[in-house]
This record gives C-alpha cells, sequence and structure tokens, in this order.
C-alpha cells in the first residue's frame, strides 16, 4: 500500500486539503522517510510523515487554495515520475565521472543526416522517409548504410553508399549546432572538475571533425573514443567500457547521457548510470530501462547524481541565448480562446521547420513585438502538445495583454529569451490550464529582471511600422 500524502492549505476562513493516495497519482512508495526528506527539498515545505504542509501560507479564498493545491498536485505527479524508483528501482547512485554521446544528445547531427539522406535518394527517384530515422538513429554508419540500402531497394552496395554520400556529411559538419542545453553542461562539468569522455558509435576522426566547429569542446574532455575504436558499437557495452577504462574509473561511478535506444542499452549493460534525452518526439516511453528520462539538456538536474548543481536558474527560470522568429499571425486550432480561456497568437510552423528541428519542445518566454501596436510581454509553447496529442510540431505564443480583438494577419515579431520547463502531459484540462496560468506569471514576473528586460528594446521586435510605445 502506498503512503497517502495529505496536501493542506490554510485560507482566511477554513482549512482545505487534498489527499493523493500513490496509486491514483502512479506513486507508490515503500520508504516514506526518504520520499520525504526528497519532497522536503525539492518543495521546501515541511514534511512530518503525513500531512505535507505549507506553514505561513494562506490564500484568499478557497478557490485560490484549491489552483495552488491543483498546480502542487501536477507538480508532485512530474516529480515522482522521477522519484518512483522508490518503489521499482534503486536510488541514483552518486557518480564522480560523465560519459556523453555526440550525435543527437550534445549535436543536432539527426536534422543534417535527413537532410543529405533526402538530397542524395532523389538520384535515384526515392523520397526520403522521416520514419527511417528511428532505424538508424544511435547505429553504426555501417549500420546505417545497410538499413538505406535494404530499405529503398537501392541498386548499389552498402559500401558504395558510404563512399558516395560520406563527402556530402564531411561538408556539412560547420553547419552542425549544439542542441540546447549542451554547452552550458560542458562548460559546467568542465570548470567544476568533473571528467569527461565523449563517447560516439561515428568514426573517431568525425568526431573530431565535429566538435572542431564548437569552441572548447575538444579540450573538455579527458578521453574520445569512436566506434572505429572497439569490435562492436552499441547497443554492446564495450565503447562505454572502454571509455571508463582509459579514464581509469569504475564502470559504476560513470554517468552516461544518451539520447538512442541502442546508447541506453549499451550504458545499462556497461553497469552505468543513463540518463535519456530522445532525440525523437514523443518516444520517452520506450526508454524505461534508463535510470531517468528528460526532455532535454536543460532539463539535467546533476545534483541528483553527486554531480555540482547548475546555478544559473533565477526565479524559476533559465536564461538562454536569445533567439528570434516572426511572421504572420494565422488561426490555431481553435483551442485557444474556446477550451483553455486562453488566445493564443500562432504562427505558421511550416515556415520554421529548420528553426524548430534546432529547439526542444518546452515552455519558454520572451518579448513579442506586434507591427502596428507595440511590444508586450509572452509566453509560449513549442511543441506537440500531450494532451491534445498534436501531430505537428507547433509554436503558440501567448501575448500576455488583453487586446479585446483578433489581429489575424499582423506580423508578429518574437524574441525568445528564457526558459521555463519541459512540455508535459496533464491529467486533467484543468491542471492544464492552471499550469499555463502559472507559466504566464512565471513568465510576466521574470520579464521585469534586468537580464530579461533588455531585450524588450531588440531592433528585431521592430520594423518600419512599429510603434515605439512598449507595454510591460
Amino acid at each position: 500500500m502506498g503512503t497517502i500524502f495529505e496536501i493542506r492549505a490554510t485560507t482566511y476562513k477554513a482549512d482545505h486539503h487534498l489527499k493523493v493516495e500513490g496509486d491514483v497519482w502512479r506513486w507508490v512508495c515503500t520508504n516514506s522517510s526518504r520520499v520525504g526528506d526528497c519532497l522536503r527539498r525539492r518543495f521546501c515545505g515541511s514534511f512530518n510523515s503525513n500531512p505535507i504542509k505549507f506553514p505561513g501560507r494562506r490564500w484568499s479564498s478557497a478557490s485560490a487554495a484549491a489552483r495552488f493545491c491543483l498546480l502542487f498536485l501536477n507538480q508532485l505527479h512530474s516529480f515522482a515520475e522521477v522519484w518512483k524508483m522508490a518503489a521499482t528501482k534503486h536510488f541514483p547512485r552518486m557518480v564522480s565521472h560523465v560519459i556523453l554521446d555526440l550525435d543527437g544528445t550534445l549535436l543536432n547531427t539527426d536534422g543534417v543526416m535527413n537532410e543529405v539522406l533526402k538530397v542524395f535518394l532523389v538520384k535515384y527517384g526515392k523520397r526520403w522517409d522521416n520514419k527511417i530515422s528511428q532505424k538508424i538513429i544511435g547505429r553504426t554508419p555501417l549500420e546505417v548504410a545497410t538499413t538505406i540500402v535494404k530499405d529503398y531497394s537501392l541498386s548499389l552496395t552498402t559500401e558504395e553508399l558510404m563512399s558516395a554520400i560520406s563527402p556530402m556529411f564531411s561538408d556539412q559538419w560547420c553547419n552542425i549546432k549544439a542542441l540546447p542545453g549542451s554547452n552550458r553542461l560542458i562548460k559546467h562539468l568542465r570548470s567544476n572538475g568533473v571528467p569527461m569522455a565523449l563517447a560516439s558509435n561515428s568514426s573517431k576522426s568525425c568526431i573530431e571533425a565535429k566538435i572542431s566547429f564548437h569552441q572548447g569542446w575538444n579540450e573538455s574532455f579527458s578521453v574520445i573514443i569512436g566506434g572505429d575504436e572497439v569490435i562492436t558499437g552499441k547497443p554492446s557495452p564495450e565503447i562505454f567500457l572502454e571509455a571508463a577504462k582509459r579514464m581509469n574509473v569504475d564502470p559504476a561511478n560513470c554517468l552516461v547521457i544518451e539520447d538512442s535506444l541502442p546508447g541506453v542499452v549499451a550504458g545499462k549493460a556497461a553497469g552505468m548510470e543513463v540518463v535519456a534525452v530522445p532525440s525523437l518526439p514523443k518516444q520517452a516511453g520506450l526508454y524505461s530501462s534508463a535510470d531517468e528520462v528528460i526532455n532535454s539538456l536543460l532539463d539535467l538536474h546533476p545534483e541528483k547524481w553527486g554531480l555540482p548543481p547548475f546555478e544559473d536558474w533565477i526565479e524559476g527560470t533559465l536564461p538562454i541565448e536569445p533567439w528570434y522568429i516572426g511572421g504572420p499571425v494565422i488561426k490555431g486550432f481553435g483551442r485557444g480562446s474556446k477550451v483553455l480561456g486562453i488566445p493564443t497568437a500562432n504562427l505558421p510552423a511550416e515556415n520554421f521547420s529548420p528553426i524548430l528541428s534546432e529547439h526542444t519542445s518546452g515552455v519558454y518566454f520572451g518579448w513579442a513585438g506586434l507591427s502596428t501596436r507595440g511590444i508586450y510581454k509572452m509566453v509560449m509553447s513549442i511543441g506537440w502538445n500531450p494532451y491534445f496529442d498534436n501531430t505537428e510540431k507547433t509554436i503558440e505564443p501567448w501575448l500576455l495583454h488583453d487586446f479585446g480583438e483578433d489581429f489575424y494577419g499582423e506580423e508578429l515579431r518574437l524574441a525568445i529569451v528564457g526558459y521555463i520547463r519541459p512540455e508535459a502531459n496533464f491529467p486533467s484540462l484543468e491542471s492544464l490550464i492552471a499550469r499555463i496560468h502559472e507559466d504566464g506569471r512565471i513568465a510576466e514576473k521574470a520579464l521585469d529582471l534586468p537580464i530579461y528586460a533588455g531585450y524588450k528594446d531588440s531592433p528585431n521586435l521592430k520594423n518600419s511600422m512599429l510603434q515605439r510605445n512598449c507595454h510591460s
């Protein structure tokens, strides 16, 4: 029987509480004191077995208390997914070394691979199918070529295909961008003296060529090992065991960070802790063998593994390298105003496919410029919106201002300057709405901070028609 948690909120008139039994929230716990320590550190409440209380917090109405409880339950549910290993797995081991995959984990190689194969297959009257990506991600170059020749019935050998496309890939190495959080993670681990290895199924020469375009990467790794230096590539554990051997560390003291299923299988077979960062959308459920599954490197918390924590989060937000997009406002799915009561200013996602592939799904915030109105605070989601199960990746900005009318067709420019959280599913429409409003409150408050406020004056938000008045 799982522990029953009671969340109590005190208003000016009465006490209100909600009870959550573990089975309902997929939380089964046989060691409540240890889980209690985790909850206390995570939520900064007080924990005395049961209930969890929040002393000194008062709300003006029962509805406000209920909204808080609903939001807290949603956070508890998400956090429980990480800590459910209290009953079903072991607690994370503390590690001292980190082994990183390269393609799809640190670099957005998958996008380049798709583009190269798309161009190549046209010569043979074939059309690239993105579904093939699921078969080849994380595989060795030979395995990838073999799959392509077989699945597309090409009239050439595997060796001939590799000879033909290798120069095409090499020409694109300079264009491969680091995935969100990659530079941040490498700099953080290096500055804190955490030894790192790079272990990829790609050949060592290709690895070195790719990372040469990213300043500081090569010297950050004490070991770089390619698939051509071992007998068998991933999912064999050989490459990770060899990396640990070269670093002179017990495999049990290593944390592997991987985007592919073969890499996750290899890491676990090597006896290491594994964090999965799935590179394919909506596939997280396939990574159950990993010790943790995260949405992107922005969501990695090294302290869970005994490593130094990041210290760059500010009031629930993470500053990021700003990026800019713009286009005419279009009609979306009709859910914003009608279903959620939150009108979004949608942009045509098909115009931003390359940009969307570079940025992980999640909730971001920043500034929005409308060509005839001004500049406004905004929060936005990027992704597939799991609650509605979108089939395409979308951009849905919510301008934090009451306009009172639609402005379809008007030019909208966005400056995205910060990150709030990963994309997530919700148990109910009410909990989704509560979380969106909480995201809005976080963004509105954060954008007054100097680190974000300065971007309001960015020339990227303005054009010849844009008024100079700003709304904060």
